[in-house]
Protein backbone atom coordinates (compact mmCIF):
# COMPACT_ATOMS: atom_id res chain seq x y z
CA UNK A 1 0.00 0.00 0.00
CA UNK A 2 1.43 3.36 -1.05
CA UNK A 3 1.62 6.05 1.68
CA UNK A 4 -1.17 8.63 1.41
CA UNK A 5 -0.39 12.19 0.32
CA UNK A 6 -1.88 13.46 3.58
CA UNK A 7 -2.16 11.47 6.78
CA UNK A 8 -5.76 11.28 7.95
CA UNK A 9 -7.29 10.21 11.23
CA UNK A 10 -9.57 7.27 10.52
CA UNK A 11 -12.15 5.77 12.86
CA UNK A 12 -12.89 2.09 12.19
CA UNK A 13 -16.05 0.64 13.70
CA UNK A 14 -16.30 -3.14 13.67
CA UNK A 15 -12.53 -3.61 14.08
CA UNK A 16 -13.07 -7.02 15.69
CA UNK A 17 -14.97 -8.15 12.62
CA UNK A 18 -13.69 -9.78 9.46
CA UNK A 19 -13.23 -6.73 7.22
CA UNK A 20 -12.49 -4.22 9.98
CA UNK A 21 -9.69 -6.31 11.46
CA UNK A 22 -7.98 -6.47 8.08
CA UNK A 23 -8.64 -2.84 7.12
CA UNK A 24 -6.79 -1.38 10.11
CA UNK A 25 -3.27 -2.56 9.11
CA UNK A 26 -3.92 -1.44 5.51
CA UNK A 27 -4.80 2.08 6.71
CA UNK A 28 -1.68 2.12 8.89
CA UNK A 29 0.44 0.99 5.93
CA UNK A 30 -1.03 3.87 3.91
CA UNK A 31 0.28 6.32 6.53
CA UNK A 32 -3.01 7.12 8.26
CA UNK A 33 -3.67 7.39 11.99
CA UNK A 34 -6.27 4.88 13.20
CA UNK A 35 -8.73 4.87 16.06
CA UNK A 36 -11.00 1.86 16.60
CA UNK A 37 -14.34 1.75 18.38
CA UNK A 38 -15.06 -1.56 20.10
CA UNK A 39 -17.13 -2.71 23.02
CA UNK A 40 -14.62 -5.51 23.71
CA UNK A 41 -11.02 -4.14 23.72
CA UNK A 42 -9.76 -7.51 25.04
CA UNK A 43 -10.61 -9.07 21.66
CA UNK A 44 -7.90 -6.86 20.12
CA UNK A 45 -5.23 -7.81 22.67
CA UNK A 46 -3.49 -10.34 20.42
CA UNK A 47 -3.87 -8.72 17.00
CA UNK A 48 -0.48 -7.56 15.67
CA UNK A 49 -1.50 -3.91 15.23
CA UNK A 50 -3.11 -3.29 18.64
CA UNK A 51 -0.22 -1.16 19.96
CA UNK A 52 -0.29 1.10 16.87
CA UNK A 53 -3.89 2.31 17.18
CA UNK A 54 -5.98 4.29 19.62
CA UNK A 55 -8.71 2.13 21.13
CA UNK A 56 -12.00 3.80 22.07
CA UNK A 57 -14.20 1.56 24.21
CA UNK A 58 -17.90 1.78 23.52
CA UNK A 59 -20.89 0.34 21.71
CA UNK A 60 -21.90 1.66 18.29
CA UNK A 61 -25.48 1.94 19.58
CA UNK A 62 -24.39 4.36 22.35
CA UNK A 63 -24.69 7.95 21.03
CA UNK A 64 -22.29 9.41 23.59
CA UNK A 65 -19.60 6.75 23.03
CA UNK A 66 -19.80 7.20 19.25
CA UNK A 67 -19.72 11.00 19.55
CA UNK A 68 -16.52 10.85 21.64
CA UNK A 69 -14.94 8.40 19.23
CA UNK A 70 -15.69 10.70 16.25
CA UNK A 71 -13.98 13.75 17.75
CA UNK A 72 -11.07 14.90 15.58
CA UNK A 73 -11.73 12.20 12.96
CA UNK A 74 -11.39 12.80 9.20
CA UNK A 75 -12.88 9.52 7.95
CA UNK A 76 -15.26 7.08 9.65
CA UNK A 77 -15.61 3.52 8.38
CA UNK A 78 -18.95 1.94 9.19
CA UNK A 79 -18.37 -1.84 9.27
CA UNK A 80 -20.81 -3.09 11.89
CA UNK A 81 -23.86 -5.30 11.43
CA UNK A 82 -26.22 -7.30 13.61
CA UNK A 83 -26.32 -10.68 11.89
CA UNK A 84 -26.90 -13.44 14.40
CA UNK A 85 -28.89 -11.37 16.92
CA UNK A 86 -32.22 -12.82 15.80
CA UNK A 87 -35.14 -11.58 13.70
CA UNK A 88 -34.74 -8.02 15.04
CA UNK A 89 -31.38 -7.48 13.30
CA UNK A 90 -32.91 -5.14 10.68
CA UNK A 91 -34.25 -2.74 13.29
CA UNK A 92 -30.99 -2.82 15.27
CA UNK A 93 -28.94 -2.14 12.13
CA UNK A 94 -31.14 0.86 11.27
CA UNK A 95 -30.93 2.34 14.79
CA UNK A 96 -27.15 1.85 14.92
CA UNK A 97 -26.75 3.55 11.54
CA UNK A 98 -28.86 6.49 12.74
CA UNK A 99 -26.65 6.88 15.83
CA UNK A 100 -23.45 6.90 13.76
CA UNK A 101 -24.93 9.23 11.09
CA UNK A 102 -25.84 11.80 13.73
CA UNK A 103 -22.46 11.50 15.48
CA UNK A 104 -20.35 11.99 12.33
CA UNK A 105 -22.43 15.03 11.34
CA UNK A 106 -22.17 16.67 14.77
CA UNK A 107 -18.43 15.92 15.02
CA UNK A 108 -17.70 17.44 11.61
CA UNK A 109 -16.25 14.21 10.13
CA UNK A 110 -15.20 14.80 6.54
CA UNK A 111 -16.01 11.40 5.02
CA UNK A 112 -18.15 8.37 5.83
CA UNK A 113 -17.43 4.98 4.17
CA UNK A 114 -19.75 1.96 4.35
CA UNK A 115 -19.36 -1.56 2.98
CA UNK A 116 -22.81 -2.82 2.03
CA UNK A 117 -24.33 -5.42 -0.27
CA UNK A 118 -25.19 -5.44 -3.96
CA UNK A 119 -28.84 -4.66 -4.69
CA UNK A 120 -30.31 -6.43 -7.73
CA UNK A 121 -32.90 -4.60 -9.84
CA UNK A 122 -36.46 -5.91 -10.07
CA UNK A 123 -36.00 -8.56 -7.36
CA UNK A 124 -37.42 -8.81 -3.88
CA UNK A 125 -34.46 -8.36 -1.56
CA UNK A 126 -33.69 -10.80 1.22
CA UNK A 127 -33.94 -9.34 4.75
CA UNK A 128 -30.13 -9.19 4.91
CA UNK A 129 -29.75 -7.23 1.66
CA UNK A 130 -32.81 -5.13 2.50
CA UNK A 131 -31.16 -4.16 5.80
CA UNK A 132 -27.89 -3.33 4.05
CA UNK A 133 -29.79 -1.08 1.61
CA UNK A 134 -31.60 0.70 4.44
CA UNK A 135 -28.33 1.34 6.30
CA UNK A 136 -26.88 2.79 3.09
CA UNK A 137 -29.85 5.20 2.77
CA UNK A 138 -29.48 6.32 6.39
CA UNK A 139 -25.76 7.01 6.01
CA UNK A 140 -26.16 8.76 2.64
CA UNK A 141 -28.69 11.02 4.35
CA UNK A 142 -26.32 11.94 7.18
CA UNK A 143 -25.27 15.25 5.64
CA UNK A 144 -21.66 14.02 5.49
CA UNK A 145 -19.97 13.06 2.17
CA UNK A 146 -20.57 9.32 2.05
CA UNK A 147 -19.43 6.43 -0.12
CA UNK A 148 -21.25 3.10 -0.07
CA UNK A 149 -19.31 0.19 -1.55
CA UNK A 150 -21.70 -2.59 -2.53
CA UNK A 151 -20.19 -6.09 -2.72
CA UNK A 152 -21.40 -9.68 -3.04
CA UNK A 153 -19.46 -12.65 -1.59
CA UNK A 154 -16.06 -11.65 -0.21
CA UNK A 155 -13.41 -14.33 -0.74
CA UNK A 156 -10.96 -14.69 2.13
CA UNK A 157 -10.33 -16.88 5.16
CA UNK A 158 -12.70 -15.71 7.91
CA UNK A 159 -15.40 -14.24 5.66
CA UNK A 160 -18.69 -15.87 6.70
CA UNK A 161 -19.83 -16.36 3.09
CA UNK A 162 -16.48 -17.87 2.16
CA UNK A 163 -16.44 -20.17 5.20
CA UNK A 164 -19.88 -21.50 4.22
CA UNK A 165 -18.55 -22.20 0.72
CA UNK A 166 -15.42 -23.85 2.14
CA UNK A 167 -17.20 -26.21 4.54
CA UNK A 168 -19.99 -27.19 2.15
CA UNK A 169 -17.53 -28.03 -0.61
CA UNK A 170 -14.98 -29.83 1.56
CA UNK A 171 -17.45 -31.90 3.56
CA UNK A 172 -19.95 -32.93 0.89
CA UNK A 173 -18.72 -34.75 -2.23
CA UNK A 174 -22.40 -35.22 -3.15
CA UNK A 175 -24.78 -32.38 -2.35
CA UNK A 176 -28.55 -32.11 -2.46
CA UNK A 177 -28.90 -28.35 -2.75
CA UNK A 178 -31.56 -25.62 -2.89
CA UNK A 179 -32.33 -23.72 -6.09
CA UNK A 180 -30.14 -20.82 -5.03
CA UNK A 181 -27.04 -22.70 -6.18
CA UNK A 182 -27.87 -21.33 -9.66
CA UNK A 183 -28.15 -17.65 -8.64
CA UNK A 184 -25.56 -15.44 -10.37
CA UNK A 185 -22.86 -13.99 -8.12
CA UNK A 186 -19.88 -11.71 -8.68
CA UNK A 187 -17.44 -12.50 -5.82
CA UNK A 188 -14.55 -10.25 -4.89
CA UNK A 189 -11.24 -10.96 -3.14
CA UNK A 190 -10.70 -9.41 0.28
CA UNK A 191 -7.50 -7.82 -1.06
CA UNK A 192 -9.47 -5.77 -3.58
CA UNK A 193 -12.18 -4.85 -1.06
CA UNK A 194 -9.52 -3.42 1.24
CA UNK A 195 -7.84 -1.53 -1.61
CA UNK A 196 -11.15 0.17 -2.41
CA UNK A 197 -11.86 0.95 1.24
CA UNK A 198 -8.44 2.55 1.77
CA UNK A 199 -8.75 4.49 -1.50
CA UNK A 200 -12.10 5.94 -0.42
CA UNK A 201 -10.43 7.79 2.46
CA UNK A 202 -8.99 10.40 0.07
CA UNK A 203 -11.88 10.82 -2.37
CA UNK A 204 -12.88 14.41 -3.27
CA UNK A 205 -15.57 15.81 -0.95
CA UNK A 206 -18.11 16.05 -3.79
CA UNK A 207 -18.16 12.24 -4.23
CA UNK A 208 -21.35 11.17 -2.49
CA UNK A 209 -22.83 7.96 -3.90
CA UNK A 210 -22.89 4.15 -4.09
CA UNK A 211 -20.35 2.13 -6.07
CA UNK A 212 -20.66 -1.52 -7.09
CA UNK A 213 -17.47 -3.52 -6.50
CA UNK A 214 -16.76 -7.05 -7.70
CA UNK A 215 -14.05 -9.27 -9.09
CA UNK A 216 -13.59 -10.24 -12.75
CA UNK A 217 -15.64 -13.47 -12.52
CA UNK A 218 -19.42 -13.89 -12.61
CA UNK A 219 -20.69 -17.38 -11.78
CA UNK A 220 -23.37 -19.24 -9.86
CA UNK A 221 -22.86 -20.85 -6.46
CA UNK A 222 -22.61 -24.33 -7.95
CA UNK A 223 -19.73 -23.17 -10.14
CA UNK A 224 -18.06 -21.55 -7.13
CA UNK A 225 -18.16 -24.89 -5.31
CA UNK A 226 -16.77 -26.78 -8.30
CA UNK A 227 -13.95 -24.28 -8.79
CA UNK A 228 -13.15 -24.30 -5.06
CA UNK A 229 -12.86 -28.10 -5.29
CA UNK A 230 -10.60 -27.84 -8.33
CA UNK A 231 -8.28 -25.26 -6.73
CA UNK A 232 -7.96 -27.25 -3.50
CA UNK A 233 -7.41 -30.60 -5.20
CA UNK A 234 -10.75 -32.17 -4.33
CA UNK A 235 -12.66 -34.42 -6.76
CA UNK A 236 -15.46 -32.82 -8.74
CA UNK A 237 -18.58 -32.41 -6.58
CA UNK A 238 -21.96 -33.85 -7.55
CA UNK A 239 -24.63 -31.18 -7.06
CA UNK A 240 -28.33 -32.09 -7.18
CA UNK A 241 -30.65 -29.06 -6.84
CA UNK A 242 -33.96 -29.76 -5.08
CA UNK A 243 -36.73 -27.11 -5.37
CA UNK A 244 -38.40 -27.94 -2.03
CA UNK A 245 -35.51 -26.51 0.02
CA UNK A 246 -36.82 -23.30 1.63
CA UNK A 247 -34.47 -20.67 3.09
CA UNK A 248 -35.30 -21.92 6.57
CA UNK A 249 -34.51 -25.53 5.66
CA UNK A 250 -31.36 -24.42 3.85
CA UNK A 251 -30.06 -22.48 6.86
CA UNK A 252 -30.62 -25.47 9.18
CA UNK A 253 -28.94 -27.72 6.63
CA UNK A 254 -25.94 -25.36 6.51
CA UNK A 255 -25.93 -25.31 10.32
CA UNK A 256 -25.70 -29.11 10.44
CA UNK A 257 -23.01 -29.44 7.75
CA UNK A 258 -20.85 -26.46 8.75
CA UNK A 259 -19.77 -24.89 12.07
CA UNK A 260 -21.16 -21.50 10.94
CA UNK A 261 -23.96 -20.67 13.43
CA UNK A 262 -27.45 -21.06 11.92
CA UNK A 263 -28.43 -17.58 13.18
CA UNK A 264 -25.72 -16.12 10.94
CA UNK A 265 -26.13 -18.60 8.09
CA UNK A 266 -29.85 -18.03 7.65
CA UNK A 267 -29.83 -14.36 6.50
CA UNK A 268 -26.86 -15.09 4.24
CA UNK A 269 -28.53 -18.16 2.73
CA UNK A 270 -31.67 -16.12 2.08
CA UNK A 271 -29.51 -13.56 0.25
CA UNK A 272 -28.19 -16.24 -2.11
CA UNK A 273 -31.52 -16.34 -3.91
CA UNK A 274 -30.80 -12.83 -5.22
CA UNK A 275 -28.74 -12.01 -8.30
CA UNK A 276 -25.75 -10.05 -7.02
CA UNK A 277 -23.79 -8.80 -10.03
CA UNK A 278 -22.25 -5.33 -10.51
CA UNK A 279 -24.12 -2.95 -12.81
CA UNK A 280 -21.23 -0.46 -13.07
CA UNK A 281 -17.52 -0.10 -12.35
CA UNK A 282 -17.36 3.67 -11.76
CA UNK A 283 -15.12 3.22 -8.71
CA UNK A 284 -12.18 2.67 -11.10
CA UNK A 285 -12.29 6.41 -11.97
CA UNK A 286 -11.29 7.20 -8.39
CA UNK A 287 -9.48 4.03 -7.27
CA UNK A 288 -7.90 2.57 -10.43
CA UNK A 289 -7.59 -1.17 -10.89
CA UNK A 290 -4.07 -2.49 -10.18
CA UNK A 291 -1.86 -3.01 -13.26
CA UNK A 292 -2.25 -6.79 -12.98
CA UNK A 293 -6.05 -6.45 -12.73
CA UNK A 294 -8.52 -7.46 -10.06
CA UNK A 295 -7.90 -10.80 -8.38
CA UNK A 296 -9.87 -13.66 -9.92
CA UNK A 297 -11.89 -16.20 -7.97
CA UNK A 298 -9.40 -19.05 -8.31
CA UNK A 299 -6.43 -16.99 -7.13
CA UNK A 300 -8.44 -15.52 -4.25
CA UNK A 301 -9.33 -19.04 -3.09
CA UNK A 302 -5.72 -20.13 -3.47
CA UNK A 303 -4.56 -17.28 -1.23
CA UNK A 304 -7.27 -17.99 1.34
CA UNK A 305 -6.79 -21.75 1.54
CA UNK A 306 -3.53 -23.04 0.20
CA UNK A 307 -1.11 -20.78 2.05
CA UNK A 308 -1.46 -22.94 5.15
CA UNK A 309 -0.60 -25.98 3.05
CA UNK A 310 2.54 -24.42 1.65
CA UNK A 311 3.83 -22.88 4.87
CA UNK A 312 2.05 -23.62 8.11
CA UNK A 313 4.27 -21.22 10.07
CA UNK A 314 2.47 -18.24 8.53
CA UNK A 315 -0.88 -18.95 10.17
CA UNK A 316 -2.33 -18.74 13.64
CA UNK A 317 -2.91 -22.50 13.48
CA UNK A 318 0.71 -23.10 14.38
CA UNK A 319 1.01 -20.22 16.80
CA UNK A 320 2.21 -17.37 14.58
CA UNK A 321 1.06 -13.94 15.68
CA UNK A 322 1.58 -11.79 12.61
CA UNK A 323 -0.50 -12.59 9.52
CA UNK A 324 1.31 -11.81 6.30
CA UNK A 325 -1.62 -10.87 4.04
CA UNK A 326 -5.30 -9.84 4.19
CA UNK A 327 -6.27 -13.42 3.30
CA UNK A 328 -4.60 -14.82 6.45
CA UNK A 329 -6.49 -15.60 9.67
CA UNK A 330 -6.55 -13.18 12.62
CA UNK A 331 -6.81 -13.98 16.34
CA UNK A 332 -10.07 -11.99 16.42
CA UNK A 333 -11.73 -14.28 13.85
CA UNK A 334 -14.45 -16.61 15.20
CA UNK A 335 -13.45 -20.13 16.17
CA UNK A 336 -15.22 -21.64 13.16
CA UNK A 337 -13.28 -19.52 10.64
CA UNK A 338 -10.30 -20.88 8.77
CA UNK A 339 -11.54 -24.39 8.01
CA UNK A 340 -11.48 -27.53 10.15
CA UNK A 341 -8.47 -28.05 12.35
CA UNK A 342 -8.15 -30.94 14.79
CA UNK A 343 -5.75 -30.95 17.74
CA UNK A 344 -4.40 -33.51 20.18
CA UNK A 345 -2.48 -31.47 22.75
CA UNK A 346 -0.84 -32.92 25.86
CA UNK A 347 1.38 -31.50 28.61
CA UNK A 348 3.61 -33.28 31.13
CA UNK A 349 6.13 -32.06 33.70
CA UNK A 350 9.34 -33.82 34.66
CA UNK A 351 12.25 -33.40 37.08
CA UNK A 352 14.71 -33.84 34.21
CA UNK A 353 16.57 -30.73 33.08
CA UNK A 354 15.47 -28.89 29.90
CA UNK A 355 18.78 -29.94 28.31
CA UNK A 356 18.14 -33.65 28.97
CA UNK A 357 14.57 -33.40 27.74
CA UNK A 358 15.67 -31.60 24.58
CA UNK A 359 18.31 -34.24 23.86
CA UNK A 360 15.60 -36.91 23.92
CA UNK A 361 13.24 -34.84 21.75
CA UNK A 362 15.91 -34.02 19.17
CA UNK A 363 16.98 -37.68 19.05
CA UNK A 364 13.51 -39.02 18.27
CA UNK A 365 12.80 -41.27 15.28
CA UNK A 366 15.12 -43.33 13.10
CA UNK A 367 16.82 -46.15 14.99
CA UNK A 368 15.68 -44.66 18.31
CA UNK A 369 11.99 -44.89 17.43
CA UNK A 370 8.99 -42.86 18.59
CA UNK A 371 8.64 -43.85 22.27
CA UNK A 372 5.23 -45.40 21.61
CA UNK A 373 4.24 -48.89 20.37
CA UNK A 374 6.98 -49.65 17.81
CA UNK A 375 4.87 -52.29 16.07
CA UNK A 376 2.05 -49.82 15.48
CA UNK A 377 4.50 -47.36 13.89
CA UNK A 378 5.96 -50.15 11.74
CA UNK A 379 2.51 -51.19 10.53
CA UNK A 380 1.60 -47.59 9.74
CA UNK A 381 4.86 -47.29 7.80
CA UNK A 382 4.12 -50.43 5.80
CA UNK A 383 0.64 -49.17 4.96
CA UNK A 384 2.05 -45.86 3.82
CA UNK A 385 4.56 -47.54 1.52
CA UNK A 386 1.81 -49.79 0.13
CA UNK A 387 -0.01 -46.70 -1.20
CA UNK A 388 3.13 -45.06 -2.57
CA UNK A 389 4.23 -43.12 0.50
CA UNK A 390 7.67 -42.84 2.06
CA UNK A 391 6.93 -44.98 5.13
CA UNK A 392 9.68 -45.19 7.76
CA UNK A 393 12.47 -46.10 5.36
CA UNK A 394 14.15 -42.67 5.31
CA UNK A 395 15.27 -42.76 8.95
CA UNK A 396 17.49 -39.89 10.11
CA UNK A 397 20.45 -38.10 8.59
CA UNK A 398 22.23 -37.95 11.95
CA UNK A 399 21.43 -39.88 15.16
CA UNK A 400 21.68 -36.80 17.39
CA UNK A 401 21.29 -33.51 15.52
CA UNK A 402 18.43 -32.19 13.40
CA UNK A 403 18.24 -29.22 11.05
CA UNK A 404 15.32 -27.51 9.35
CA UNK A 405 14.55 -29.42 6.14
CA UNK A 406 15.83 -32.79 7.41
CA UNK A 407 13.81 -35.90 6.58
CA UNK A 408 12.86 -37.86 9.69
CA UNK A 409 11.08 -41.11 8.80
CA UNK A 410 7.80 -39.94 7.25
CA UNK A 411 8.19 -36.44 8.72
CA UNK A 412 10.09 -33.33 7.59
CA UNK A 413 11.63 -30.88 10.08
CA UNK A 414 9.70 -27.68 9.42
CA UNK A 415 10.83 -25.57 12.37
CA UNK A 416 13.55 -25.99 15.00
CA UNK A 417 14.49 -23.61 17.80
CA UNK A 418 17.41 -25.08 19.72
CA UNK A 419 16.41 -26.43 23.15
CA UNK A 420 12.87 -25.07 22.74
CA UNK A 421 10.80 -26.17 19.73
CA UNK A 422 10.71 -29.00 17.20
CA UNK A 423 7.93 -28.95 14.59
CA UNK A 424 7.57 -31.82 12.14
CA UNK A 425 5.35 -31.85 9.04
CA UNK A 426 4.01 -35.23 7.89
CA UNK A 427 4.91 -36.43 4.39
CA UNK A 428 3.05 -39.72 4.58
CA UNK A 429 -0.03 -40.29 2.44
CA UNK A 430 -3.00 -38.83 4.37
CA UNK A 431 -6.09 -36.94 3.15
CA UNK A 432 -4.95 -33.66 4.66
CA UNK A 433 -2.00 -32.02 6.38
CA UNK A 434 -0.48 -33.11 9.69
CA UNK A 435 2.10 -31.68 12.09
CA UNK A 436 3.69 -32.91 15.31
CA UNK A 437 5.25 -30.37 17.70
CA UNK A 438 7.33 -30.61 20.86
CA UNK A 439 7.85 -27.55 23.11
CA UNK A 440 10.36 -27.69 25.98
CA UNK A 441 9.89 -25.00 28.64
CA UNK A 442 10.10 -24.20 32.33
CA UNK A 443 6.94 -24.40 34.43
CA UNK A 444 5.99 -21.82 37.05
CA UNK A 445 7.09 -24.30 39.71
CA UNK A 446 10.57 -24.49 38.19
CA UNK A 447 10.14 -27.96 36.73
CA UNK A 448 10.64 -28.85 33.07
CA UNK A 449 7.49 -29.00 30.97
CA UNK A 450 6.96 -30.80 27.66
CA UNK A 451 4.06 -29.70 25.48
CA UNK A 452 3.25 -32.09 22.67
CA UNK A 453 0.76 -31.15 19.96
CA UNK A 454 -0.52 -33.13 16.97
CA UNK A 455 -2.41 -31.02 14.43
CA UNK A 456 -4.45 -32.22 11.46
CA UNK A 457 -6.03 -30.13 8.70
CA UNK A 458 -8.37 -32.47 6.78
CA UNK A 459 -8.89 -32.34 3.03
CA UNK A 460 -12.48 -33.09 2.10
CA UNK A 461 -14.75 -35.72 3.58
CA UNK A 462 -11.97 -38.33 3.40
CA UNK A 463 -9.88 -36.17 5.74
CA UNK A 464 -12.76 -35.86 8.22
CA UNK A 465 -13.31 -39.63 8.20
CA UNK A 466 -9.57 -40.30 8.57
CA UNK A 467 -9.30 -38.14 11.68
CA UNK A 468 -12.32 -39.67 13.39
CA UNK A 469 -11.15 -43.21 12.54
CA UNK A 470 -7.72 -42.74 14.15
CA UNK A 471 -8.62 -40.38 17.01
CA UNK A 472 -9.70 -43.23 19.37
CA UNK A 473 -6.08 -44.46 19.32
CA UNK A 474 -4.52 -41.08 20.09
CA UNK A 475 -4.80 -41.54 23.82
CA UNK A 476 -2.69 -44.67 23.54
CA UNK A 477 -0.18 -43.47 20.94
CA UNK A 478 0.33 -39.85 21.93
CA UNK A 479 -0.29 -40.40 25.63
CA UNK A 480 2.44 -43.03 25.89
CA UNK A 481 4.73 -40.95 23.66
CA UNK A 482 4.85 -37.93 25.96
CA UNK A 483 5.05 -40.12 29.05
CA UNK A 484 7.96 -42.20 27.71
CA UNK A 485 9.86 -39.18 26.41
CA UNK A 486 9.79 -37.63 29.89
CA UNK A 487 10.86 -40.92 31.49
CA UNK A 488 13.71 -41.24 28.99
CA UNK A 489 14.84 -37.71 29.89
CA UNK A 490 14.82 -38.61 33.57
CA UNK A 491 16.90 -41.71 32.85
CA UNK A 492 19.31 -39.65 30.78
CA UNK A 493 19.55 -37.11 33.58
CA UNK A 494 20.52 -39.96 35.88
CA UNK A 495 23.33 -40.96 33.54
CA UNK A 496 21.67 -44.12 32.16
CA UNK A 497 21.75 -43.45 28.42
CA UNK A 498 20.98 -47.11 27.58
CA UNK A 499 17.81 -46.99 29.65
CA UNK A 500 16.85 -43.73 27.99
CA UNK A 501 17.22 -45.31 24.56
CA UNK A 502 15.31 -48.44 25.59
CA UNK A 503 12.35 -46.26 26.53
CA UNK A 504 11.86 -45.54 22.83
CA UNK A 505 11.50 -49.22 22.00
Amino acid sequence: MQPAERALTCLVTGATGYVGGRLVPELLAAGHRVRVLTRSPRKLRDVPWSDRVEIAEGDATDPEAVRRACEGVDVTYYLVHSLGVGPSFEEKDRRTAEVVARAVREAGVGRLVYLGGLEPDDEELSPHLRSRAEVARVLLGSGVPTVVLRAAVVIGSGSVSFEMLRYLTERLPVMVTPRWVHSRIQPIAIRDVLRYLVGCATLPPDVHRCFDIGGPDVMDYATMMQRYAEVTGLPRRRILPVPIFTASLSSHWVGVITPVPASIARPLVESLRNTVVCSEHDIARYVPDPPEGLLGFDEAVRLAVLKVRDNAVDTRWTGASVPGAPSDPLPSDPDWAGGSLYLDERTRETDASPDALWRVVEGIGGETGWYSFPLAWEVRGWLDRAVGGVGLRRGRRDPRDLYVGDALDWWRVEELEEARLLRLRAEMRVPGLAWLEFHVERSDAGRTRLRQKATFHPLGLAGQLYWWSVSPFHGIVFGSMIRNICRAAEALEGGDERAATKRAA
